[in-house]
């Protein structure tokens, strides 16, 4: 039991690490560096949506007995329909807190990627569940160091996701402290996914295909919805897509070697 606590907190001690390298940053943001931190946070999520939930969420439906790629559609719109949804009730929640135009859009921006990451991650932290009940089921069809494999994986891939919240937020004007605090918080739902996953692994199997999928459409979205255009505000973009680039390739090359 106890190896299993450790291993469902494996992946929120890689996002932990990730959020406080805000701490260590001292100086103000600049907007040629705000504009490559959101490229690279751009193109972490775009590689993530592919190896870590899309091609995921396929293979599993095919398991599961289900047409491959229907998991992967059905759960995809959604997502994006989901965040479309909060895209549009967010600037009313608010529109009383935030007065000035430029809080008010950079709060619906620092909203909108904590859910999209937060969304990204529950499905992680199930997909740890379901290592972790198989292995408490004593079916010996996962050892325990595959168990440990893939929770050290997932803990690899979100360091640059806690740093990816974590310093945009400090761009958009929330102190360091609170930034580090709810990078951090976006990975606190992994581990509570993993224990729910391991006390309901019947019920929680069959629909992860279809939550990998949901988690990929909402990121898809707040990407080219929120994240994007503020690289293109300037005649720096450039600069800009060469982070998307290298965040992109960083974590495709993090999921395949550590996925």
């Amino acid at each position: 039991m106890k190896e299993v606590v450790i291993g469902v907190l494996i992946p929120l001690i890689g996002t932990t690490a990730g959020a406080a390298m805000v701490l260590f940053f001292r100086k103000e943001i600049s907007g040629r560096f705000q504009k490559i931190l959101l490229g690279f946070a751009s193109g972490v999520m775009m590689a993530a949506s592919v190896w870590s939930l899309l091609l995921p969420s396929i293979e599993m439906a095919a398991e599961e007995g289900y047409i491959s790629w229907v998991p992967a559609a059905v759960g995809f719109v959604f997502g994006m329909v989901f965040l479309l949804v909060l895209d549009s009730l967010i600037p009313h929640l608010h529109r009383n807190a935030e007065k000035a135009e430029g809080l008010h859009s950079n709060a619906k921006k620092s909203t909108m990627l904590l859910i999209a990451v937060t969304l990204h991650n529950i499905p992680e932290g199930m997909a740890v569940g379901v290592v972790f009940a198989s292995l408490l089921s004593d079916s010996g069809s996962i050892p325990l160091s595959a168990a440990f494999a893939l929770s050290v994986g997932i803990a690899l891939q979100n360091f640059p996701e806690g740093a990816i919240i974590s310093f945009p937020l400090k761009g958009l004007g929330v102190s360091k402290w609170k930034s580090f605090l709810l990078g951090t918080l976006t990975g606190v739902v992994e581990p509570i996914a993993s224990i729910i996953t391991i006390l309901f692994a019947s019920i929680a199997v069959p629909v992860l295909p279809f939550l990998l999928s949901f988690a990929a459409g909402a990121m898809i979205y707040v990407v080219v919805e929120e994240l994007i255009p503020d690289i293109h505000t300037d005649a720096h973009s450039n600069i800009g897509v060469m982070a998307v680039c290298a965040g992109f390739v960083a974590m495709m090359v993090l999921d395949i070697v550590f996925g």
